[in-house]
């Protein structure tokens, strides 16, 4: 396994100290993870990323890909609204670049809040304690990207197309791969073809409990075996959900193109933020007042980060796809986009799927020491 350089003992203590002294406790997670959780929150995208493991019982497991969901079940576990967690360990993801680490030190930071608590301050200690830890390690040329998963959807409702089809995208808001199959589907075009959406189309029709039942008889007959923790209800509904994308109406020529554009903005964010409301439709009462509360939040983050380090992407999203809010990173122009110094965003959805109460709070961060660290090269 390649394993990333040590960052210097001075370095790394100066990236560390925004993080670690913000008030939080200090956890750790355990090393392996439940595989089929962390694809179920994650995507089944990250699979080719995971170091799978599997135990003499055949139950599957993965080395800790992150920190976020494992703190999350056991802020959780803790039964507290409120709770503040720092982190430092390692990594692992897979990864086919000869030149990458497959384990790799990750210092991070995860904040929870009970239903109701401001969002916005919160958004901004993170995002800003992100660019601090990276800014310690000596790089001169960082930028700070924002985006905003959750800002598609009442872009969205401005445009003021048919439920159905409202509803599919913003389901896939944090998905790129998928969003971009739906935004395919213009002119009435059809995503439904072959033997797989015939399947779909026929579990559509039946109860949850029917169509698992039916996805069982077809793997007995064929002889399949499913892997990976998914069940024949988990299945089946993904099929059923194919099913109904097919069938429901497609976007027209003009509403793609304002959600393409959308979704290509790259800008400072004043300008980034004047070119969503300009691509907007005639039905803007709820984006509105998500514009107002990102000039709230921007005139925070401002305060702290140079105006011209800054960068608006409201499509920026992570290989995780459990973000719902506001999303960032921390991008070193010698690195690349590909590789962020610190990543981070909002993840309240997260909580609800981990069994939590309804809209209870979380975001958090990350920063990558030896990508932070001005000698490092990866």
């Amino acid at each position: 396994m390649r394993t990333e350089p040590p960052v210097p003992p001075e370095a790394l203590a100066a990236i560390r100290a925004p993080l670690a002294g913000a008030g939080a406790q200090a956890v750790d997670a355990p090393l392996l993870q439940p595989l089929g959780l962390l694809l179920d929150l994650a995507g089944e995208a990250m699979r080719a990323r995971l170091f799978v493991v599997q135990s003499e019982g055949g139950t599957e497991s993965c080395l800790r890909p992150d920190f976020t969901v494992a703190i999350a079940r056991r802020h959780l576990e803790r039964g507290v609204g409120e709770g503040r967690y720092f982190y430092e360990g390692a990594a692992f993801r897979a990864s086919p670049e000869a030149d990458r680490p497959e384990e790799f030190l990750q210092v991070g930071l995860e904040l929870f809040a009970p239903a109701g608590s401001p969002a916005v301050a919160a958004d901004v200690e993170a995002a800003t304690l992100a660019w601090r830890g990276a800014e310690a390690g000596g790089r001169g040329d960082l930028t700070l990207w924002l985006g905003d998963v959750g800002l598609l959807g009442p872009f969205i409702e401005s445009l003021a197309l048919p439920a159905g089809v409202a509803a599919r995208l913003k389901r896939v808001a944090g998905r790129p791969r998928l969003l971009q199959a739906e935004l395919a589907r213009t002119g009435g075009a059809s995503a439904a073809s072959g033997e797989g959406s015939q399947l779909a189309g026929m579990l559509a029709g039946l109860s949850e409990a029917q169509a698992a039942t039916l996805l069982e008889e077809v793997w007995a007959l064929a002889g399949v075996e499913p892997v990976g923790g998914r069940g024949p209800a988990e299945i089946a509904a993904r099929l059923v959900r194919k099913a109904e994308a097919a069938s429901a109406p497609a976007l027209t020529d003009a509403q793609a193109a304002a959600i393409r554009g959308f979704m290509a903005i790259s800008d400072a964010p004043a300008a980034g933020l004047a070119q969503v409301r300009e691509l907007a439709g005639r039905k803007p009462g709820a984006l509105d007042a998500a514009l107002e509360t990102w000039r709230e939040r921007l005139a925070a983050i401002e305060a702290q980060v140079p105006a011209g380090r800054l960068r608006f992407a409201p499509a920026l999203g992570h290989a995780f796809e459990y973000y719902d809010g506001l999303t960032f990173e921390v991008r070193s122009e010698a690195l690349g986009a590909d590789r962020p110094v610190a990543v981070g965003g909002r993840y309240d959805g997260l909580l609800a799927r981990l069994g939590a109460a309804a809209e209870a709070r979380a975001v958090g961060c990350m920063v990558r020491p030896w990508r932070a660290f001005s000698g490092g090269e990866q």
